[in-house]
């Protein structure tokens, strides 16, 4: 029957005695797997840890990482500083022009950034902190989103305040299209605007337009932009033909040999609409001019510019 015990023996090399230890099968075979597992568990963890070693980067790549990192939100940071600058200068421009158009900003946008308290004043302050926080990238980061959420309020401001003095722009653009600005024709004037003598009763009379004597059929232009509401046959006037340009100014051209143009059409500055002739009650080739305003005749010569 084999022993249950196996004896050890320790041999010293300074001495001749010998040592005996004596220790069980079970116990020598416990201690043995103990080290079995040890060496294996071991093994995996120095497996593990040169996998991860070799999958990590180096700690000079993370450091090169991080610096790129860095340097693109600074780069990113001096943009959003940009826009600001840009924005900035879309404001004065903006100044400017009402200056220059006399046209008032609306008494609750002194600022064209008054929304949402995203002032001028405080892009301005934000841009100086983007300049102070490159040393700091998380706080650089929250100034960042703080300065584009007020220049997206901003943007929608300003928006609105170019589209306010664009439209007042087009206005005062078809508003001088459509005022009489120059001669409808060449010649000189014969007759002006006022009281006169007529040359047909010999007693005073007033005279509602101009005289602008000239051969037959020179050509006639419009001084304004407008639309004919009558073309045709008037009593003493002879031959007429009326435009109305809108805002209650009306012009009537008299005495005309022809009118190329029927009532509706739509004219524009210099184009050519009659010719001057010498029909109805008149004494030789001349056009008759008037400026009717709010339906009451002018002197058309305030509205010869040229």
């Amino acid at each position: 029957m084999p022993t249950k015990t196996v004896t050890l023996l320790i041999v010293p090399e300074n001495t001749s005695k010998v040592k005996q230890v004596k220790c069980s099968r079970a116990l020598i075979g416990l201690i043995s797997c103990f080290i079995l597992f040890g060496l294996a568990g071991l093994c995996f963890i120095l497996q593990d840890y040169f996998t991860l070693k070799r999958t990590l980067p180096s700690r000079g790549a993370l450091a090169r990482d991080v610096a790129n990192q860095r340097a693109q939100i600074q780069a990113y940071a001096e943009k959003v500083s940009d826009l600001t600058a840009q924005m900035t200068a879309l404001h004065a421009f903006e100044k400017k022009i009402r200056v220059i158009a006399n046209i008032e900003a609306p008494a609750a946008q002194e600022a064209v950034f008054g929304i949402g308290g995203a002032t001028e004043d405080d892009l301005k302050d934000d841009l100086e902190n983007i300049s102070a926080l490159t040393e700091n990238p998380s706080g650089l980061i929250r100034a960042m989103h703080a300065q584009l959420d007020q220049l997206s309020e901003a943007s929608v401001v300003q928006n609105q305040a170019f589209e306010e003095v664009y439209g007042y722009l087009q206005g005062q653009k078809s508003l001088l299209a459509s005022t009489p600005a120059i001669r409808p024709t060449t010649g000189w004037i014969s007759s002006g605007f006022g009281y006169r003598k007529s040359p047909f009763t010999g007693l005073k009379e007033f005279h509602r337009g101009l005289d602008i004597a000239t051969r037959a059929g020179t050509p006639i232009i419009a001084p304004a932009d407008g639309v004919v509401i009558f073309s045709g046959k008037k009593g003493g006037l002879g031959n007429l033909l009326t435009i109305d340009h809108g805002r209650g100014i009306i012009t009537r051209y008299a005495h005309l040999k022809k009118s190329l143009l029927k009532r509706g059409g739509h004219v524009k500055r210099g184009d050519k609409i009659a010719l001057v002739g010498n029909t109805g009650r008149s004494t030789a080739p001349h056009l008759h001019y008037e400026v009717h305003l709010n339906g009451i005749p002018v002197n058309p010569a305030k509205y010869i510019l040229n």
